[in-house]
């Protein structure tokens, strides 16, 4: 893509409104812009991250058995009646009357949708389990929405929803999306620590959310260093194996925020060489709720012996939008975003120096080309902006390596790379870079 055809409103002043890293860089960089209190569009640089994140977690829902579907964003209040959480939810839900005096809302989460589509298909226990996941829009109106789409009104969540037989299917439910989730996070450059959590008014007894450590981070996290050691993401996982001794290793180890922090237990459980504090973000939340909502909604299938059995279930929400937010405030510096290479917008920033150079515009060309054809995605700054600020563009909107492009180095036979993430610098000729770049 040519900078001179996308669309990209940088600012090159930080926006007076902004009061954390993400929400300020976002606005520079042109990633989004606020339309009303808590509520943003989504620009082609951002829409383009919030797609490759989206992606990576369909991936893993999809690796661990899950099935996709989609369902509405305006839900029926007679559904919501039905278990006891329309008068229950608060200001937060977003109603609306439609035109025949209906009652409606705007989904703040889905689990008495799905249990309706589930008791109006599934009949017998051969069905089962079930786990069946969308990503959608998502709507609470927050009494105070700030920090950008780190706590916006409207919001992108993929939020799946298990369907088991008896207590312990649903356990090996929840184990897998346990393990699904350390596996998405990681394959975005994310250190992400599980912590059990209260279930609020999903319900439920049992709940673990997940925190991605980051300097700015919302809440003070304390845990045992060997929380964080494990890469995930190059763990191949047996979806159908036993993972209970897995989610035990993991949940074995402290892990808490300020709000849960016990200072006695973490001393003694925790070797002072192992003690680790830090800043962190939930980004996840898993619940086990058993038959709260299946009970009420009467979600019943035929048993083995031919009596009905009320379902057991659980939920388990990402926060898609919020993870952009979230890898930001995770991986920046003070000249902008950088992005890990699995979720940036492009994956190569290519400079030319001296646009109108006919031998300079030959090189950016064909290197443009060359690694286009190898799959990557570039974008090429050809416009007439003068060197530095387009330096600082490439610097602010995180892209992993830059190529630069000028009349010296078309003379010399060489392209000048940056790494984005480490600041080095070096110079090679054309068939090194595309060994490096495209290899």
């Amino acid at each position: 893509m040519k900078l001179s055809q996308f669309f990209l409103p940088v600012l090159r002043e930080d926006p007076s409104e902004a009061q954390i890293v993400s929400h300020r860089l976002m606005l520079r960089a042109g990633m989004i812009r606020q339309m009303s209190a808590g509520i943003y569009a989504w620009l082609p640089l951002g829409l383009k991250v919030l797609r490759k994140i989206e992606q990576i977690v369909r991936e893993e829902q999809n690796r661990a058995g899950a099935i996709e579907l989609l369902m509405p964003t305006i839900q029926s209040a007679d559904l919501w009646r039905e278990s006891g959480r329309y008068d229950d939810y608060g200001k937060e839900m977003l109603r609306i009357t439609d035109r025949h005096e209906r009652d409606m809302l705007f989904g703040p989460t889905n689990e008495e949708m799905i249990t309706d589509i589930f008791r109006n298909t599934v009949r017998s226990y051969r069905d089962l389990p079930r786990n069946l996941y969308h990503i959608q829009w998502k709507f609470r109106d927050e009494i105070r929405p700030r920090f950008g789409i780190m706590r916006g009104r409207e919001f992108l969540m993929k939020d799946a929803y298990s369907f088991d037989i008896d207590a312990a299917g649903a356990r090996r439910s929840y184990n897998a999306m346990f393990i699904a989730y350390l596996r998405t996070f990681a394959r975005m450059g994310l250190k992400a620590i599980p912590m059990a959590a209260d279930t609020g008014p999903i319900g439920g007894d049992l709940s673990h959310e997940f925190i991605i450590l980051a300097d700015t981070g919302e809440s003070e996290v304390f845990c045992h260093a060997d929380t964080l050691a494990r890469d995930w993401a190059a763990e191949n996982i047996d979806y159908a194996s036993d993972l209970q001794p897995l989610v035990d290793g993991m949940t074995a180890l402290y892990a808490a925020t300020d709000e849960k922090h016990d200072a006695a237990r973490y001393e003694k459980e925790v070797p002072p060489e192992k003690r680790t504090t830090a800043r962190g973000i939930e980004v996840g939340h898993i619940f086990y709720f058993g038959t709260k909502y299946s009970a009420a909604m009467n979600a019943r299938v035929t048993g083995p012996d031919g009596n009905l059995i009320t379902v057991e279930m659980g939920s388990y929400g990402i926060g898609v939008s919020r993870l952009v937010a979230g890898i930001i405030e995770a991986s920046h510096d003070d000249n902008g975003i950088i992005w890990p290479a699995s979720v940036a917008p492009f994956d190569i920033g290519l400079i030319n120096l001296k646009p109108g150079d006919a031998a300079v515009d030959a090189a950016c060309a064909d290197l443009y080309g060359r690694l286009t054809a190898a799959g990557k995605e570039v974008l090429y700054d050809d416009s007439d902006e003068r060197a530095g600020a387009k330096f600082a563009t490439m610097d602010l909107i995180g892209l992993p390596w830059q190529a630069i492009i000028g009349p010296k180095g078309v003379k010399n036979g060489m392209v000048e790379i940056k790494n984005r993430a480490t600041g080095t610098r070096q110079e090679l000729g054309m068939e090194a870079v595309l060994k490096l770049l495209a290899g």
